[in-house]
Formats: C-alpha cells, sequence, structure tokens
C-alpha cells in the first residue's frame, strides 16, 4: 500500500529546538507512519502501525540507547 502523505499534518519532535531547520516531523495518516527530515519535506520514510508501535516500543525500552 502507497500512503499519501500530501495534506498530512505534521509534527516536530519535542527535542528539536526550533532554531535551526534540521528537525525530525512525524505524520500520521490512514494506513501508517510517516517520518521526514524538515530540510527534506520531499523525502518520507513510511512505516505500517505495527511497524511504528514495534519502534516507539523498542525506544521506549531503551533498546536504541547508546
Amino acid at each position: 500500500m502507497i500512503l499519501d502523505f500530501r495534506n498530512a499534518s505534521w509534527t516536530k519532535s519535542r527535542k528539536c529546538d526550533n532554531s535551526g531547520p534540521n528537525c525530525v516531523e512525524v505524520a500520521i495518516v490512514k494506513g501508517g507512519v510517516g517520518v521526514r527530515n524538515s530540510t527534506s519535506p520531499d523525502k518520507v520514510l513510511s512505516f505500517t502501525e505495527d511497524e511504528w508501535d514495534a519502534f516507539v516500543g523498542g525506544a521506549k525500552a531503551g533498546e536504541f540507547d547508546l
């Protein structure tokens, strides 16, 4: 399935200090989630809802901590 993010409402990360253009943005649309860098809004990584839930769960559990 190809997800359509053309009219999506994008939310910037709370970690973004808003003083620079490099921010991670996320949008939720029917069928999935999109992630993009604010400096390249035309390039979107898309995930199914299950993939996104697994990623967020892993991040909360510390699976990606350095």
